[in-house]
Parts: C-alpha cells; sequence; structure tokens
C-alpha cells in the first residue's frame, strides 16, 4: 500500500471520537514506517548514485536495509510500545504505536517480493502474497484501483470529519497526487 493511502486510512478508522484528538500522532504512526524508505531512496540515489532499477532490484534488499525496514514494519514492536504507552497513560503515543500496526496489517496481503518480516525480531517468516499493491504481473493494477477505492472512501470520510481549510486541502492535494501516479503509472 502507499504511504498516502495509510495515512488516509489510518486516521479514518483510529482518528474518530476518543482517537481524534491525536490524529497528528495516528497520521505520524501511519506514514513513519514508509519514512525510512525516503531515507532509503535519497541516500541510493544520491548518496551512491544508483539508478531507480538498481535501487529497487538490488539495494532494497541488502541484508542492512532489509532489517532496518522490518524493524519499521513489526507489528511486535508497535503493539508492544502502544501497550507501554498505554499503561503509562500516554494516548497520543499510544495511538501513534496503534496507527503504526495498522499500517504494518496494511501492507502485509499486498507485498510479494519486497514484503517485511513482520514479527521479527521475534520470527524471520516473511509473508510472500499472490498480490503485489504495485506489480501488474500480480494483480498490482486492481490492487491499485482498490486501493484507490479505499484513499477516496477514506478521504471522503474524512472530509464530512475535519471541517478545518489545511485539513481538506490536504485531502485534496493527497488524492490529486495518488490519482495522478495511478493514471500515470497503469494508464500510461
Amino acid at each position: 500500500m502507499n504511504t498516502p493511502t495509510h495515512a488516509v486510512v489510518n486516521l479514518a478508522l483510529l482518528a474518530r471520537g476518543r482517537g481524534r484528538p491525536h490524529a497528528r500522532a495516528i497520521l505520524l504512526g501511519a506514514i513513519a514506517p514508509d519514512l525510512l524508505m525516503v531515507v532509503f531512496w535519497l541516500w541510493s540515489r544520491f548518496g551512491e548514485g544508483l539508478g531507480e532499477r538498481a535501487i529497487w532490484s538490488e539495494a532494497y534488499f541488502r541484508p542492512a536495509w532489509q532489517q532496518t525496514f522490518d524493524l519499521a514494519h513489526s507489528l511486535p514492536l508497535a503493539a508492544a510500545g502502544a501497550v507501554l504507552a498505554a499503561a503509562a497513560r500516554r494516548p497520543a503515543v499510544a495511538s501513534g504505536l496503534a496507527s503504526v500496526a495498522l499500517h504494518d496489517l496494511g501492507d502485509m496481503p499486498l507485498h510479494r517480493e519486497d514484503g517485511h518480516r513482520h514479527f521479527f525480531p521475534l520470527s524471520d517468516w516473511r509473508y510472500i502474497s499472490p498480490v503485489s499493491y504495485w506489480d501488474p504481473a500480480y494483480y498490482g493494477a486492481a490492487a491499485a484501483g482498490a486501493e484507490m477505492a479505499l484513499l477516496l472512501g477514506g478521504s471522503w470520510m474524512l472530509w464530512r470529519r475535519f471541517d478545518q481549510r489545511r485539513a481538506r486541502v490536504a485531502l485534496v492535494a493527497v488524492n490529486s497526487v495518488a490519482l495522478a501516479l495511478y493514471l500515470g503509472f497503469y494508464w500510461h
């Protein structure tokens, strides 16, 4: 799943009722696991001078990067952190870590060769999904279409829930970029 969809879906599911005051923490938790991907890409592209093909077919699979990505997508670590934060009466931190866990659960069924070890460090098991969120050879176009529907549905819910101008401008921007990328990648 793409990062903007994680953000919208997590906010739609978690930032309501008592979770609404923690919307910023939920947003941060939704995007945090993928922020390391940005650091990885920037380093690979500009630090090492690699091209896109080498970045995603070679550098991405280096053991050090894989371990870093797996730590950021670890369900046990997110759950343990959320429990500890709740016990320490830190609801915003608990909400953010619950959002990390929801991000991880959203990724699991949509990654094929690039899947994470979601139970790391307790297990090295990696779910290899028959569906890829991006690869057309593994239903990527259909998965991306379903993801767009989730993004639009979640955005509609958030539009109704948050009436602040900046929230609505952000929703329009996120949806516009996501739609442009989707159309550019699958319908060029």
